[in-house]
């Protein structure tokens, strides 16, 4: 967005080409065999918990997510989920363990933090004498950008929301759909590394939610740090990098849904179609390691994988060398539903 690309000013060239040289004379020489830096993180948190009275809704959760990733956060309500974004956001003052957002510390640098997230809760304050050109501008006087740069940024934000043609509307006429969209783009107004969004498809319709998803995958194009906590669970599995699951309060598992599912041993089905179904064929794909089952349907072998054995990039090596002539390859999705039932007792707080 062009608003969000101003203020970069770049050396003279002849000073560039210097820095270059004098910056390759200093680099240390580095191996193949040296170990990478690991990413910067953009959310680290440490044994966090959080208390409301006796009651604990938060037990001990660590994460780790690095730049750029679009981590889903996924729980039953009551799970500790909006605790935690509470947190992230420094909304909640009274916690124990440590948060970092970039580097800072929600305790100590609450503003720092602020500069660099933006969170969209899972409700909305309605603004009934703002159209949502106006709402906007309030925010961009809220979050102090300068008046030069306050209609560009604006523009842009509406543009990417697609908020453009709603600019004149009334916030209390918009649709919830569109009212999430203005949300996301109030937030975006300070271009923020890291968004938070606590439930951003609750209460949407189908094309809502479809609309919504694009723009998020458009986000993370961009390069912004995306956590989002929903429950549901079909349309974070593809849109997220990685998962983790909460259930009262603790962190059952994490990581991406295929290390999930390795660590569960959940067998895949992997449709197959072959020009020579011989029965000999049959038997020797039966006996590949990793092959759980084959079943024979009307016109393809529906194979039964165990992921933790043998990947399906292997699985489709294995047939070719198997001399099998394959006109389809299809694996089906991960059913991050399968996986949400087995690690979790259906408990809520």
């Amino acid at each position: 967005m062009a608003a969000f690309l101003e203020g970069t000013v770049l050396p003279p060239l002849e000073q560039r080409d210097t820095d270059r040289k004098h910056n390759q004379m200093s680099m240390p020489l580095t191996s193949p065999t040296m170990p990478t830096k690991p990413k910067p993180l953009a959310i680290c948190i440490r044994d966090l918990r959080v208390n409301y009275g006796k009651f604990e809704a938060v037990k001990g959760i660590s994460l780790d997510i690095p730049h750029g990733e679009v981590f889903g956060f996924i729980g039953p309500n009551g799970a500790g989920k909006s605790s935690t974004f509470r947190v992230l956001a420094t909304l909640q003052p009274k916690f124990r363990g440590m948060a970092l957002v970039c580097g800072l510390d929600v305790l100590s640098q609450p503003q720092q933090v602020r500069d660099v997230m933006g969170f969209v809760p899972d409700f909305f304050g309605v603004y009934e004498d703002l159209t949502a050109l106006e709402y906007l501008h309030f925010f961009a006087a809220a979050y102090k950008l300068p008046m030069s740069k306050r209609k560009g940024t604006i523009d842009d934000v509406l543009a990417l929301t697609d908020m453009t043609h709603k600019a004149g509307s009334a916030v209390d006429s918009l649709s919830r759909g569109m009212k999430q969209r203005l949300a996301l783009a109030r937030v975006l107004l300070h271009d923020p590394k890291v968004l938070l969004l606590d439930e951003p498809s609750s209460g949407l319709d189908p094309r809502a939610r479809i609309e919504m998803r694009e723009l998020l995958k458009a986000l993370r194009e961009m390069g912004k740090t995306i956590i989002i906590s929903s429950h549901i669970l079909q349309e974070l599995s593809q849109l997220c990098t990685r998962i983790g699951i909460i259930e009262l309060g603790k962190i059952v598992a994490q990581g991406s849904l295929t290390d999930i599912y390795r660590q569960l041993q959940l067998m895949r089905v992997i449709h197959v179609r072959v020009e020579n179904p011989a029965a000999d064929l049959l038997d020797r794909v039966q006996k590949i390691p990793g092959v759980g089952s084959v079943e024979t349907q009307v016109d393809r072998w529906a194979i039964r994988l165990h992921e933790d054995q043998m990947s399906v990039a292997d699985l489709h090596q294995a047939l070719v060398e198997q001399n099998a002539r394959l006109t389809m390859f299809q694996p089906e999705a991960m059913d991050m539903e399968t996986a949400f039932m087995k690690l979790t007792e259906g408990k809520t707080a």
